[in-house]
């Protein structure tokens, strides 16, 4: 990234990738990973570490991220660190902007080089620009649509690549989850990765679980498990009679991207019904927006979003701050939640609803993600509240 040397004196390196944004703003940075062009929504995540598996979360899908960490890559990527349930799929982030240059990875977990991983994930990446400044920008005008572009010889089609920004519609309205959903039914049993161990296997669940899958994260299906859940996976669209014909004892509504409201032309009838045979339900992220959704709630889009893995929350039912991760640009109105739900958590960042439960039934739900990977585990308890909520009603 350096000024090159050139045979009349010095001269800077010639630009290989763009950020263009729909108002015409132009980034020019150097490429990494995929070349080609992806347009997307673009966001920024505070998160220092972790970066492998924000990259592969299903709920990145339509978005471009700009890490704020100026440090990224150096540990480099291996196999045990992705979200996506399939892990030859791109499902997550369309596009990566960076600080600084990849270094070479030095950790012993690492199998292959950031830059390297993301080429095979075609996943398009800029490096070398003021990511302080991108941040600054989106928190004061909001998230910009745009297009990252990556051309290893410098030559772009600078209109094209602004009207491509500036004719996409953006994720306000537009239903992602078909892109991200699993197609079948699927069985799960693996449990959370330990030290000098992996990850291991439950053999002896108790408790019987449909998640619905919006675009759902591994480690998600691991802390069920955990917590004795025998799980079975189905696609978005499946219906409450098929789901309620399985015999759970809880279900889950799994994270997601998109606008929720467009998800929820189908995915709210399929939730009021399961709501109303009195099943336990537990939703995450997307999730908690459906349930909103089906209780009567409204959704909105959010200024910047929370992107990160140091959002402050606190839980109103115990009074106790956690520190959580997040990745949401919808959030539930709470000025139009009906007298059955109850709010639960709150952000202490900018006091949005993070959590509701309903009064008259088991259901419960929370915008953050508990499950972390990346992010700490202060919130793991919600898993345990699931548990007991589906041992309760099973008494």
């Amino acid at each position: 990234m350096n000024p090159k040397q050139a045979t009349n004196g010095w001269a800077e390196e010639k630009p290989t990738a763009l950020l263009v944004l729909a108002d015409g703003t132009v980034l020019e940075g150097f490429g990494l990973g995929a070349t080609g062009a992806q347009v997307g929504e673009v966001c920024f995540n505070t998160a220092m570490t972790g970066y492998q598996e924000v990259l592969t979360d299903p709920s990145y899908a339509g978005q471009i991220i700009t890490f704020t960490f100026p440090h990224i890559g150096n540990v480099g990527v291996n196999d045990e660190d992705i979200e996506t349930v399939n892990m030859a799929a791109v499902l997550g982030a369309r596009g990566v902007v960076l600080q600084a240059d990849i270094t070479g990875p030095s950790n012993y977990r690492a199998s292959r080089h950031l830059d390297e991983w993301l080429k095979a994930r075609g996943i398009v990446g800029l490096a070398g620009i003021d990511t302080r400044a991108l941040t600054a920008m989106i928190r004061e005008k909001g998230m910009p649509n745009g297009v990252i572009a990556h051309s290893p010889d410098g030559k772009f089609d600078l209109d094209a690549l602004k009207k491509q920004a500036r004719e996409w519609p953006g994720l306000d309205g537009m239903d992602l989850v078909p892109t991200v959903t699993t197609a079948q039914r699927y069985s799960w049993d693996e449990t959370p990765w330990e030290w000098g161990k992996g990850y291991g296997r439950e053999q002896n669940p108790e408790f019987n679980v449909v998640c619905i899958d919006y675009g759902i994260k591994r480690n998600i299906l691991r802390l069920l498990a955990a917590n004795k859940c025998k799980v079975t996976v189905v696609p978005a669209t499946t219906s409450a009679e098929d789901i309620l014909s399985m015999k759970p004892d809880g279900v889950f509504l799994s994270n997601g991207p998109g606008d929720p409201a467009a998800t929820g032309e189908y995915a709210v009838p399929v939730i009021k019904k399961l709501i109303e045979s009195g099943t336990p339900t537990f939703g995450i992220c997307l999730g908690h927006q459906m349930l909103g959704l089906a209780v009567g709630a409204k959704t909105m889009k959010m200024h910047q979003g929370h992107h990160g893995a140091n959002h402050p929350v606190k839980d109103l039912t115990t009074g106790k701050v956690e520190i959580t991760s997040m990745n949401h640009g919808f959030a539930v109105d709470r000025d139009t939640l009906p007298a059955d739900a109850e709010e639960t958590h709150v952000s202490l960042f900018d006091g949005s609803n993070a959590g509701i439960a309903l009064k008259s039934k088991p259901a419960f739900s929370v915008q953050y993600h508990p499950e972390a990977s990346p992010g700490p585990r202060d919130s793991r308890y919600l898993f345990e509240r699931f548990a007991g909520l589906m041992k309760k009603h099973k008494r």
